[in-house]
């Protein structure tokens, strides 16, 4: 993304920017390579949190979204999109009566069970309004995080395909990149395995007797790969729209590939060891730590065109700029452009952004932006 000093003074800064025309291009490879594959592609939006884009990845192709929140699915339902998965266990009262509010609205809801319990208590939600929901299972496959270890999946799906009101329909994951239960830099391994364990998944359940028809996985890092191993039928990565620093490491992007900037400015350089601009940890995204493996990150982003400097310290609305060779040499006023770790949590963090398209300049709210119920 090339911005020109003419559209670099139109932004009010901290801001981030969004080049559309290389976001299209993102989601057209990665629905190709989907196509490829013979499996269906539901991406998450989780990164971009906006119906624009949810329109652009359906329109190319994809089969459906996946969103994190009933929050988030409102909002998409709100802009057009009519397949929803919900990627996350239905458990809490309040959560259950908004996504029942919101099936009879949309072609098809998925909704995500792990757990004996959470599915109970969408039963019985489900009866009370007459309702048929459909659900997915969760499998553990070496994150860690939600899901059923793999070795009780089938009595699990036995108990809920039983249940009044629900049809047990599919099984999904979340690895990314872990192989053998440990941290990989390796995106074959690591979708192979994937792969291998959600198909053993999938002849569990079906053994038990229930008939289960998708088998979803899946992320940006290993999306495409898994998709090759054909024992998948639908992949859900969400940061490949717009890449980053983050999926440069991971060996699925390229620097050129990357369509998102954040824009700051200096707004202090009274101690020349160190410039100030001025967005800090309420503009740039610290989810990733620094100095750590694997990437071993010296700076919350990368300031373009300037190596030598690292955006290492921050306050909420200071970011300080220091340079390696000890001088950081920039004015107050000069506007920079950086290239963020983590793509996700940098959007997120935005009530709007910039879209650049056609040499243009819009402002476009992020209509998901901090939904978290």
């Amino acid at each position: 993304m090339k911005l020109t000093k003419e559209q670099l003074a139109m932004l009010e800064t901290p801001c981030v920017i969004l080049d559309v025309a290389q976001a299209r291009r993102n989601i057209e490879a990665m629905q190709a390579a989907a196509d490829a594959a013979g499996c269906a592609l539901r991406p998450h939006i989780k990164t971009h949190k906006m119906a624009v884009f949810a329109r652009m990845q359906v329109e190319a192709g994809a089969q459906g979204i996946t969103c994190a929140k009933v929050s988030e699915a409102e909002t998409m339902a709100a802009g057009g999109l009519r397949d929803i998965f919900i990627a996350y266990p239905m458990v809490g009262a309040f959560r259950i009566r908004r996504a029942l509010a919101l099936a009879p609205k949309l072609d098809r809801l998925i909704l995500a069970v792990d757990s004996w319990e959470c599915a109970r208590e969408l039963s019985d939600a489900a009866q009370a309004e007459g309702l048929c929901l459909e659900v997915r299972l969760e499998i553990d496959t070496g994150a860690g995080r939600t899901g059923v270890p793999l070795e009780h999946a089938a009595a699990l799906a036995q108990r809920i395909a039983a249940m009044p009101g629900l049809r047990l329909t599919g099984i999904y994951t979340f690895k990314g990149l872990i192989y053998q239960g440990a941290p990989t830099q390796d995106n074959i391994l690591a979708a192979k395995e994937e792969g291998e364990m959600m198909a053993e998944a999938a002849r569990s359940i079906r053994a038990a007797g229930v008939a289960i028809q998708d088998v979803s996985a899946g992320s940006s890092p290993t999306g495409v790969a898994v998709a090759q191993t054909g024992l998948v039928t639908e992949v859900r990565p969400g940061t490949y729209i717009f890449k980053d620093q983050m999926l440069c490491g991971e060996h699925v992007a390229e620097p050129e590939q990357i369509a998102v900037r954040y824009a700051a400015t200096v707004v202090s350089v009274q101690h020349g060891e160190y410039a100030v601009l001025d967005g800090g940890s309420k503009t740039f995204a610290t989810d990733i730590p620094l100095n750590a493996p694997p990437f071993y990150y010296p700076g919350y982003a990368a300031v373009e065109g300037r190596p030598d400097l690292c955006l290492s310290r921050m306050n909420e609305e200071h970011g300080i700029l220091t340079a390696a060779c000890g001088q950081t040499k920039l004015k107050v006023g000069d506007v920079l452009t950086l290239v963020p770790i983590h793509v996700c949590t940098a959007v997120n963090q935005q009530n709007a952004v910039y879209l650049l398209e056609n040499g243009r300049l819009t402002r476009h709210p992020v209509d998901a932006r901090g939904m978290t119920v």
